[in-house]
């Protein structure tokens, strides 16, 4: 199971279409969670978010993952948590 304390997310300015609303506020949510030292992680889940992760994963170990499909900070954060419980299989 993944420790919430694990996970930090950072908030930016969205890309491409949204209005002017894309200029001014910070909906855009990236998720990072160090895989290598993340306490709770089985060694089985480590290794699955490793291999399934790609170019998500940072040489450091770090999964990052970007949501930016929604207009809102919590949409997007909703949506980043749900693609890493997907990765994982798992429910925090």
């Amino acid at each position: 199971m993944i420790d919430e304390k694990d996970i930090a997310f950072h908030f930016m300015r969205a890309s491409g279409p949204g209005g002017q609303n894309v200029n001014k506020v910070a909906t855009a949510v990236q998720l990072r969670l160090d895989v290598k030292n993340a306490s709770g992680l089985t060694e089985a889940i480590r290794k699955r978010l490793t291999r399934l992760s790609g170019k998500k994963m940072t040489d450091k170990g770090v999964l990052v993952i970007e949501a930016k499909r929604y207009r809102s900070q919590e949409r997007n954060r909703q949506d980043a948590m749900d693609r890493l419980i997907t990765l994982s299989l798992i429910h925090i």
